[in-house]
């Protein structure tokens, strides 16, 4: 796969919006850092990739978004893994979180249920020099023979915490998921730490705005 420049002007524009962020409350400059090293517009249609460092979502294809970056680094800042951390990411999309995750040195499980996406995600990332374990599946279902996890990211909205995800999660390990409030298009997005084998802490960072998931495929 042949990737367009990463030129001057969009690392420029990378080095404002990460300004941008940081005005926005974001402090962990291993993020940033990571968030610098991933051109965004190799994520974007064309038709968009003029715009692929202001802080907004655009659609990418089966109906779905590539998130704004303020969403990205703020799931990643939560995640708190360490270089060499096993993670699961639910929803490679785009796979530009992904990309983030992998250039914040972690070892990346990504499952994604949209074919479309799944099929372009692999080569792009590849041509990137990034190495993730990408998967087709329904991620509600989780990995479990890479279990347990030191972290698992939600990129989508879930009505509810799916119980196989979080008996994945390592005992001090920690889920970042946005959970709906019932009308399906906000959520909440909150942090899950497993305290041991029984117990788990939760705690809530405000609203959030993802494409939600489908019910049938959670319950399945």
């Amino acid at each position: 796969m042949q990737l367009t420049e990463d030129t001057y002007m969009h690392k420029g524009q990378r080095r404002k919006l990460l300004e941008e962020l940081r005005t926005m409350g974001i402090r962990d400059e291993a993020v940033l850092d990571a968030m610098d090293r991933v051109p965004r517009h190799y994520f974007l249609d064309s038709a968009f990739s003029q715009f692929a460092y202001s802080n907004k979502a655009f659609p990418i294809a089966a109906g779905q978004t590539i998130s704004q970056p303020h969403t990205v680094a703020k799931q990643s800042e939560l995640l708190g893994a360490a270089p060499g951390a096993n993670v699961l990411e639910i929803g490679t999309g785009s796979g530009y979180q992904c990309a983030v995750l992998c250039a914040l040195g972690l070892k990346v499980h990504s499952i994604e249920r949209q074919k479309a996406l799944f099929d372009a995600a692999g080569p792009l990332l590849k041509a990137m020099g990034w190495k993730p374990s990408l998967y087709y599946g329904d991620g509600y279902k989780g990995k479990p023979v890479f279990a347990p996890f030191d972290g698992i990211i939600i990129t989508c909205g879930a009505p509810d915490v799916p119980q196989a995800l979080l008996g994945q999660l390592k005992v001090g390990g920690r889920m970042v998921i946005p959970v709906g409030e019932g009308d399906g298009d906000t959520q909440r997005m909150w942090t899950i730490d497993r305290i041991s084998e029984r117990e788990f802490t939760k705690k809530d960072h405000g609203y959030a705005a993802f494409v939600p998931m489908l019910e049938a495929r959670a319950r399945d």
